[in-house]
């Protein structure tokens, strides 16, 4: 696979990375299967899809230390990132249900002791803030977590679903290698203002689920086809109304992907490359046929036409959470 860095001083990843969440949480528990997971996390390094995501709010816990299963006697072939700020019990607004944000310094300092126990690891590559705690000024927070930098238990640190004022407050106490938000054909926030940043900062920007939570890979017809007990279920996208009005967007990219011989998936995922050089989506799967595709994605080169159909799909009905 072709590579980038991660930030302007790297280190190198492939420009398709994997998000671990729906491995332990949130989507599908009924289709869980740890050895499977397992199995597409290697498989991942071996496609050189490097840059492996995760959180200790996955699971709980329990995301952590199934990549740390999964990265045992393979972590120096891993970009290992994780997050903090993000604890269960009652809901953001803005993230799975049953999660409240925690950006107290004591808080930080005691979750990446705890990531690196559950991952098996004496550092990770990048600790990124899951979300800004309002009631902790940003930057307590990110001092916080730059002592981990000092003491060699995190690489780089990086931020999630941030604005740019946001993200400038983090800078003046120590750089900032990414930021993570939503990036996807149907939802297109973070060109206005994050993404044109990052560019100008040299500061990489991860796409977390840029295949719309799988929508725009045409699986999703109706709520019907949802897993059982699935989060997406009560996404207001994910209602009949929403999803019969948004079938529009999957067709045209279908009508992309006929014209490459690609996967609906692929095509999506190739326009959101296509928006930076530093962009690094992590499509999350516990399925290696998807992975599969997902990776060849980074092999597909849209035209202008085909860029330019895409540029042009409205907005989805109804919001993202």
């Amino acid at each position: 696979m072709r590579t980038t860095t991660l930030g302007s001083k790297g280190p190198e990843v492939g420009v398709v990375g994997l998000g671990c969440m729906g491995m332990t949480h949130a989507y599908d528990p009924a289709g869980r299967d740890d050895d499977a997971s397992v199995a597409v996390l290697r498989r991942a390094l071996d496609l050189g899809a490097t840059l492996i995501d995760t959180s200790d709010v996955y699971g709980p816990f329990t995301n952590e230390e199934l990549v740390g299963r999964a990265l045992s006697g393979h972590r120096d072939r891993a970009v290992l990132a994780t997050k903090a700020g993000l604890v269960t019990g009652g809901s953001t607004g803005g993230s799975a249900p049953g999660l409240t944000r925690n950006g107290r310094p004591e808080h930080v300092r005691q979750a990446i002791d705890a990531s690196l126990r559950r991952l098996g690891t004496d550092h990770v590559d990048l600790w990124q803030l899951h979300r800004v705690d309002p009631e902790v000024p940003v930057e307590e927070t990110f001092g916080a977590m730059a002592e981990a930098v000092a003491a060699g238990k995190a690489l780089q640190l990086g931020l999630s679903e941030v604005s740019v004022a946001e993200i400038r407050r983090a800078q003046s106490v120590h750089p900032v290698a990414s930021v993570q938000s939503e990036l996807s054909l149907w939802t297109r926030d973070a060109l206005a203002e994050v993404l044109p940043y990052c560019v100008d900062q040299g500061i990489a920007f991860l796409p977390f689920s840029p295949l719309g939570r799988g929508f725009l890979a045409g699986r999703f017809g109706s709520a019907a086809d949802l897993p059982a007990d699935d989060w997406r279920a009560g996404l207001p996208r994910f209602q009949d109304e929403a999803l019969r009005a948004n079938q529009a967007l999957v067709e045209t990219v279908r009508e992309v992907a006929g014209r490459h011989g690609a996967t609906p998936a692929q095509v999506a995922l190739a326009w959101v490359l296509a928006q930076g050089p530093r962009v690094v989506p992590i499509p999350g799967t516990k399925t290696l046929r998807y992975l599969e595709q997902n990776v060849g994605a980074a092999a597909l080169e849209l035209t202008a036409q085909d860029l330019a159909e895409l540029d042009a799909l409205p907005a989805p009905v109804g919001g993202r959470y």
